[in-house]
């Protein structure tokens, strides 16, 4: 509404009143805006469970199982070791063979790999650095570091427990996954994790959170 014409211009202004709920919802509105708009909020990865199979680009995977692996000892003076692994299927999707690699140890570090295990970017709960991890694939001849183009390869990533130590009763991995595009530096296309800038960084985007019940057996 406006001064009625020739009306003095320093009449105080008569308070408006907003009701409370509706200066929340402007509050909460300007929070979302600020973290980058209602439709832009980071979404969930997806729950996951044993048994499942997820595309991550350049790997197909099985999540076969979680479980307590027993070795007995070798000799007298030796001892019996245990193991949590870590079970996967995995098929190399790509024309050229890539490595089996190895958990990262954090997760700011993992977005340069191109291994199966590189993806597996939050173990948790997390174990000791003295565990591990230690990872293989298993062959018709032994064990292999290599997943070839178009094979389906067992993969085991495994920790060492310590004496006496209880295995947890479930694992949960946060996986990324791969896209074949320019590189970060370049325009060459490759094969690369999908991961986001954060400050002087990359961070990997988390495409599955997959929960595995810990088998423990008779041994553990």
């Amino acid at each position: 509404m406006t001064e009625p014409s020739g009306g003095s211009t320093d009449k105080p202004r008569r308070p408006v009143a907003v009701p409370a709920v509706a200066l929340v919802a402007i509050t909460a509105i300007g929070i979302t805006a600020l973290l980058g708009g209602l439709n832009e909020a980071p979404e969930a990865p997806d729950p996951l469970g044993q048994g499942a199979v997820l595309d991550q680009g350049l790997y197909s995977t099985t999540f076969v199982e979680s479980r307590v692996k027993v070795e007995p000892a070798q000799g007298r003076w030796d001892e019996d070791k245990r193991f949590v692994e870590l079970v996967f299927d995995v098929t190399n999707q790509a024309d050229h063979t890539f490595s089996v690699g190895v958990p990262p140890e954090k997760m700011e570090q993992a977005f340069t790999a191109t291994s199966f295990a590189g993806s597996l970017v939050r173990v948790t709960p997390a174990f000791d650095k003295e565990a591990g991890p230690f990872a293989f694939g298993v062959a018709k001849g032994g064990e292999t570091r290599q997943l070839h183009p178009g094979v389906s390869t067992q993969v085991v990533v495994r920790y060492r427990l310590k004496e006496n130590e209880q295995p947890p009763e479930q694992i949960t991995l946060d996986v990324a996954a791969f896209a074949f595009e320019p590189g970060f530096n370049d325009n060459i296309p490759r094969w690369q994790m999908v991961a986001k800038e954060v400050g002087d960084t990359f961070m990997p985007e988390i495409t599955a959170r997959v929960t595995l019940p810990v088998k423990k057996g008779d041994s553990a």
